[in-house]
């Protein structure tokens, strides 16, 4: 499984999920968007009352897992009967993390950023985070790339490697439905509260050791950027992490904060309402700019580069044990 992972990574981080594959087929994510909009639909009924609903959204959480992980089974099963069938199962499970498609969203914002000014990085960074862009000035914009970059980065690339390793091809396919699902409906709106509550609490569960390990990466990684502090990413997590909404994103976010010495986080406007949150970092806030953002993809390159030999070493070492 941790040799499938392996590999699965190796190939997304260098051809990524082709544009002309998506315009095509579509991509994993969409699928499970569909499905997902179809149940909200149909079983999110407003004029239920909130257990009802809450009752309901955990059959669809149940619904959508259960046949996420039929159809991989279905697929890693079919693809193993053909020629060449474990490359096309490493090709299946590539589409599943995102390390190519986060750096490039996020190495756009500190293009804009550098080369067309403030209304271009509000704009570029408007593409991957969900705040107001007209009320973030330019450092502004730089924390919300960055702090995209490090919970995406345990999100989108150690969590669904990690249960590619732990389950395989429908181990990292219920993680990115589970996700999906969060991302979608697990939402505290008032037609999402009760429906997307498991699926909120359900992907806290499973991104809980995706983001402990997302720290500990950025944290080695430190030691090996220049003008990064490992010693300063492990004093952030300690004592910023459990103090973030989320209780995953907070590790991730403190160890990028700390190792870059930055703060990230904190007040912050969403549809007009102003949400009151901790800083995670203690250091500059105010005067970031375009090569911070150019510093904290250098942190997650490394940081990559490190998971992926991690996975090596654990397929190498049950390979030989």
């Amino acid at each position: 499984m941790f040799l499938l992972a392996f590999f699965a990574l190796i190939t997304e981080r260098i051809v990524g999920y082709p544009d002309w594959l998506f315009k095509r087929v579509g991509h994993p994510v969409t699928w499970i968007g569909r499905l997902i909009s179809a149940l909200d639909s149909r079983w999110n009924r407003e004029g239920e009352d909130f257990a009802s609903r809450k009752r309901m959204g955990i059959l669809a959480l149940i619904v959508l897992i259960g046949c996420t992980v039929a159809a991989a089974l279905a697929i890693a099963a079919v693809l193993m009967l053909l020629p060449f069938g474990p490359i096309l199962l490493v090709l299946a499970a590539a589409s599943l993390p995102a390390q190519k498609s986060l750096e490039t969203h996020v190495e756009a914002v500190a293009t804009a950023l550098r080369y067309n000014g403030l209304d271009a990085g509000r704009k570029a960074v408007s593409m991957i985070v969900g705040r107001d862009p007209e009320k973030l000035d330019d450092a502004a914009v730089c924390r919300a790339a960055i702090e995209s970059l490090a919970e995406n980065f345990s999100d989108g690339v150690v969590a669904p490697a990690f249960w590619l390793g732990i389950g395989g091809l429908s181990g990292g396919a219920a993680y990115k439905a589970a996700n999906t699902a969060d991302s979608m409906i697990g939402h505290r709106s008032p037609r999402h509260e009760a429906f997307g509550w498991a699926a909120a609490r359900f992907d806290d569960l499973i991104n809980l050791p995706a983001s402990r390990l997302t720290a500990a990466l950025f944290v080695v990684a430190a030691v090996f950027v220049k003008d990064a502090s490992p010693r300063d990413a492990m004093r952030a997590i300690r004592r910023d992490a459990k103090h973030h909404r989320s209780p995953n994103a907070g590790w991730p976010e403190a160890a990028m904060a700390g190792a870059l010495g930055i703060a990230l986080a904190g007040p912050r406007s969403y549809g007009g309402q102003m949400i009151e949150a901790r800083y995670m970092g203690d250091g500059n806030r105010t005067n970031l700019n375009f090569d911070d953002i150019t510093r904290a993809l250098k942190l997650a390159r490394v940081a990559d580069a490190l998971l992926i030999s991690l996975f090596g070493i654990l397929a190498l070492l049950i390979w030989q044990f």
